[in-house]
């Protein structure tokens, strides 16, 4: 991977940015109520009377920490994977792992207990995931990680301890399961990308002609590939390109043992025409 090529901010990650510094910067200035901050965040047991917060809790944040720990994440890895998708598709992209995220905690709360959450961690934890499959042994440094570690062993890490904290340390106030249903979702995003792309059978090549021309009655026949066959000139514009292209054919069909002397002798002669001509 070209880190300086992607090291540079791309439209909608620093649109994403900014988005997410007004909101915590509104809510903490002049939309302080607390009723607010309920309305907007994601809790599964008034999800479908409240639809909007499938999308509006990416956007709100529990404090600063919160908001940068996130923000940091998204500009690492997602400057590379817009440069990669396309704004167009990077932002499809990171939505849909966002309200993938909140679908799976949705269906995970029938049979676990999931509270209420916010934060873009599931849709970046998404971005994080479509990096480490573009660039697998990209090697990042992590505070407080004294060594590099490869993009794909950091992503298998940080869901690996998603769903370790989750049972060690419920009610964290952190939304661990959004988290890997983030993954989840991306995960399933590329997968469905990798079927689509593939095709039954590779299609039929064309046929070809593969005879190579060579004087004398007891020279064995060759064969290696030349340019396709093309449409037959007429006769009456090209005479010496139509017995060209019968004698051709006749060793398509029956050998170069089967020429005349005099095919033979129009043969040649044709190859040397050409050869002065160069």
């Amino acid at each position: 991977m070209n880190l300086a090529s992607s090291s540079r901010i791309t439209p909608w990650v620093l649109r994403l940015i900014i988005a997410n510094a007004v909101v915590l910067l509104l809510m903490r200035t002049i939309f302080v109520s607390p009723a607010l901050a309920e309305a907007l965040a994601f809790s599964p047991a008034y999800a479908l009377r409240q639809p909007w917060t499938f999308l509006t809790y990416m956007f709100v944040h529990a404090g600063l920490l919160h908001l940068l720990g996130n923000m940091v994440m998204l500009f690492v890895f997602g400057t590379a994977v817009e440069n990669r998708l396309g704004s167009r598709t990077f932002i499809l992209y990171y939505l849909l792992c966002g309200v993938g995220a909140a679908v799976f905690s949705l269906g995970l709360s029938g049979i676990m207990q999931v509270s209420p959450f916010v934060g873009a961690s599931g849709a970046v934890l998404g971005v994080a995931l479509a990096f480490a499959i573009y660039w697998p042994d990209a090697e990042l440094i992590v505070f407080p990680i004294p060594m590099p570690i490869r993009a794909k062993t950091l992503v298998t890490l940080l869901v690996g301890l998603d769903v370790l904290f989750y049972f060690l340390t419920p009610g964290d106030g952190i939304a661990h399961l959004a988290h890997v249903g983030g993954v989840a979702v991306g995960y399933l995003f590329f997968r469905m990308q990798g079927l689509s792309r593939r095709t039954p059978h590779p299609p039929p090549r064309a046929v070809e002609r593969v005879v190579m021309v060579q004087s004398g009655a007891a020279e064995p026949e060759q064969r290696t590939p030349i340019t396709p066959v093309r449409p037959r000139r007429r006769v009456e514009a090209d005479p010496v390109a139509a017995e060209v292209d019968r004698v051709l054919d006749k060793i398509s069909e029956k050998g170069i043992a089967s020429l005349t002397p005099a095919e033979r002798r129009f043969l040649d002669e044709v190859a040397k025409q050409k050869k002065s001509q160069h």
